[in-house]
Order: C-alpha cells, then structure tokens, then sequence
C-alpha cells in the first residue's frame, strides 16, 4: 500500500496550520526564495562583469547557456532551501496525481477563461498584446529551441516555487495567498505596459492562470500541481505559436 504524505495541515478557516518554529521556518524559506528570484533577475549578468565579460558581446551560443546555467542554478538552489517540501510533495503527487489533475482541470480552465476574456476586451478596446507577450514572440522567432526550453520547462519549475510555494510559506491565509500571489505573479509580467489605459485588463489577462495555480497550490498543498498545470499551459501555448508560425 502507498504511503500518503500530507504536506501541511488545514484549519476549516482556510488557514494553514503550524507551530511557532515551523512558522517562523517557512517564513524564512518562503521569503529566502523570493529574494533569490528577484537578485537573479536583476543582477543575472554581474559573475560575467566580476570578470569583464560584457554580455552582450557574447555570441548568441554563448548566451543562451549562460542563461540557461542561471536558471536551472536558481532553481537548485531553491529546491535545496525548500528540499523537505520538495521531497514530501513529489511522493504525494506519486500517489495522488490522477485525483490532483481530474480535481484541478477546471480551475485551469476557469482561468483560461478570464485570460481569454479579458484579452478580448483588450482588442475590441483597441489594445495590442503586451510587452511580455510581443518579447517573447520575438525571442521565439531568434532562439527557438532556448525559448522552448526556458518557457515551457524552466519558468514554470521556478515561477511555482517562487510564487506559489514562496508564498504560501509566508501567507497563512488561504484567499489572501492567492490574490496576492496571483497579481504579483501577473504584475511582473507586465512592467512594460505600465501607464497603459487598458493595464487593468491586461493584469487580469496575465493574473487569471497565476490565481487559478495559486488555488491549486492553496488546495492541494502540493506545489507540483501547480508545476504541472503551468507546464502544460505554456507547453500548449508555445506549440500552437510555433505552429502558427509554420503556416503562416
């Protein structure tokens, strides 16, 4: 028979339940992942500058394995700072990930719904798609195979364990983790549409899937639910780009 883990407990409240040294543990892993997320992204280029190595200068080879390497780093580094949570939700998958998608599917759905939604809206108001959007198709179309690799496979990985398991470690409360994580997860895709009249709609575009991925975690406590859902999202996302690019 199966050994079942439970990743953490729940009160009816909706409130994830620990003692005071547990609190005080997640709090610290949620908030060292954070940290970490955000100082890779902003100073992704500072090993190569510590040895006069200008980035830019690199050939396009050169560069997309050092941010391949940078990525798939941060990502082992968080999987050591959070590993028992890794471990204990990975044998709990094993167990359960038939029930996880069957339960979760409509949530996904249900998120896909207001992305579709509100992009709609966005053009019929006259609106465009987003910085964010129009980077990634462009960097798609130079570095195909790293696009791929490093939306499908990579940023899901460390987007869920940043906003999603990062944050529930400090949010106890069931509805404010997901909002907060959801918007925040939507806001920072959109930095180059700030100031935009339509921001509100194209924040509800980006943010609809991060709360639904934020309700999954939320649920099942298993952060790769939410993995598993984001991969296959941009999986199919970035395949029927590809594929319409092929055609066109």
């Amino acid at each position: 028979m199966k050994q079942k883990y439970v990743i953490m407990d729940k009160g009816d409240d909706g409130m994830v339940t620990y003692d005071k040294k547990e609190r005080f543990i997640n709090i610290a892993k949620g908030s060292a992942v954070i940290l970490l997320f955000f100082l890779f992204s902003m100073f992704k280029t500072l090993p190569l500058e510590i040895f006069q190595v200008n980035y830019n200068s690199l050939a396009v080879t050169y560069k997309i394995i050092y941010s391949l390497t940078v990525e798939i780093c941060l990502i082992g580094i968080i999987i050591v700072i959070c590993k028992e949570q890794f471990v204990k939700a990975f044998h709990d998958l094993k167990a359960n990930h038939r029930q996880y998608f069957k339960d979760n599917l409509k949530y996904y759905l249900m998120g896909i719904a207001g992305m579709f939604m509100a992009n709609a809206l966005v053009q019929f108001l006259g609106g465009g798609i987003s910085e964010n959007e129009t980077a990634v198709r462009s960097q798609l179309g130079s570095y195909p195979v790293y696009t791929y690799i490093s939306a499908v496979v990579l940023a899901p990985i460390l987007e869920e364990s940043t906003f999603r398991l990062g944050f529930r470690n400090i949010f106890k409360n069931k509805a404010v983790f997901v909002i907060v994580s959801g918007f925040v997860f939507g806001f920072l895709h959109l930095f180059g549409n700030i100031g935009d009249p339509l921001f509100a709609l194209y924040l509800i575009a980006y943010s609809s899937c991060g709360v639904a991925f934020a309700y999954m975690m939320a649920k099942t406590n298993n952060v790769f639910v939410s993995i598993g859902f984001h991969l296959m999202h941009n999986g199919l996302f970035m395949s029927l780009q590809i594929l319409v690019a092929l055609l066109v």
